[in-house]
């Protein structure tokens, strides 16, 4: 019997913002999977303000969407045929095969979990790992750093504001978009001090949020909140550069002060969570237990149906939501 799914695909690259009719939804059969395959009926799409960059024409060292093409990104499904020795049908996976309802590839693509490690399935797609492996591996976290998170409402951000907390940071600032969101960080995350962005000076904002100056920062956005965490870090800080906001033109804000840096000796260093996958067990262990203890707030916002994903990925880039963002198919 034959299979037809559900896939959206880039059609144009984004001008003056990211809009819905960037995307189309088209039914395709599903082909015969060969072997070494399996073949997953997704359960869950992740939605990531990561995946704007994406569809740029960039020169960049990442994979950009194609026009025309299956969009990708991180999913949960549940294998239906395998032909790859590791999987059976019924296992849960994990995959970055999204923005589709059937996903096929070689089965090394896909990752076997747990789905009873997490209060929920969807949890899997937390970004949780991205802020575990930022903080400790690449920000070298210490006990006693205050600490700054850009976008800290996010699906990142709202994870890296509560692990600092937990190791031992002595202050943990974060800057958000709205007032909902400032009052989210400090009312239900426990954020020490939080401000909105759009409020004024964010250097001022900072320089009052931290008096004593940050220790650590962790950067999703760039531009100019990159800019006020350079004037307020520490001799010796370091700078994790995890994401940038591209404005609706397509273009990433600048920052003008980065010889602060050398007279401050501030470590900046970027990072792709894929290399460091070898983290996931440790993350999955101390995440689960702290879900477990109550100690961290894991927020999500799941919408239902594929059709609907366009006009929540414009709505997660618009603001709209708190923590995490996915797709219920």
């Amino acid at each position: 019997m034959s299979v037809i799914g559900k896939e959206i695909y880039l059609v144009k690259r984004p001008k003056n913002g990211i809009q819905e009719s960037d995307f189309t939804i088209e039914t395709v059969p599903v082909r015969p999977i060969k072997t070494g395959e399996v073949l997953v009926k997704n359960k869950y799409l992740s939605l990531d303000a990561g995946m704007r960059m994406r569809m740029e024409d960039l020169k960049a060292p990442i994979p950009l969407y194609q026009l025309g093409e299956s969009m990708y990104g991180d999913a949960i499904g549940e294998v239906v045929e395998s032909k790859y020795d590791s999987l059976q049908a019924g296992d849960i996976v994990r995959h970055s095969f999204g923005w589709r309802e059937f996903a096929i590839g070689n089965g090394q693509d896909f990752r076997k979990i747990d789905p009873h490690l997490f209060p929920s399935l969807s949890a899997h797609l937390s970004l949780g790992l991205t802020s575990y492996v930022g903080l400790l591996d690449i920000g070298k976290l210490k006990k006693g750093d205050t600490v700054f998170v850009s976008n800290a409402a996010g699906s990142v951000g709202s994870i890296a504001g509560q692990i600092a907390r937990l190791k031992g940071a002595k202050r943990v600032i974060g800057s958000a978009g709205s007032k909902e969101k400032v009052d989210y960080l400090k009312h239900t995350l426990g954020f020490d001090a939080a401000f909105n962005y759009r409020d004024g000076s964010i250097a001022e904002q900072l320089r009052q949020s931290a008096p004593e100056g940050i220790d650590l920062y962790f950067d999703n956005v760039g531009g100019e909140q990159l800019e006020a965490a350079i004037e307020a870090m520490n001799p010796f800080g370091r700078v994790i550069l995890c994401g940038s906001v591209l404005t609706p033109s397509g273009s990433m804000g600048s920052v003008s002060n980065l010889v602060l840096a050398i007279g401050k000796r501030i470590q900046l260093q970027g990072f792709v969570v894929t290399d460091h996958l070898h983290r996931a067990a440790d993350f999955n262990a101390e995440f689960s237990t702290w879900l477990k203890e109550g100690s961290i707030t894991y927020t999500e916002a799941s919408i239902e149906g594929m059709e609907n994903a366009p006009r929540a990925f414009v709505d997660l880039l618009k603001g709209k939501y708190l923590g995490k963002v996915v797709v219920e198919l």
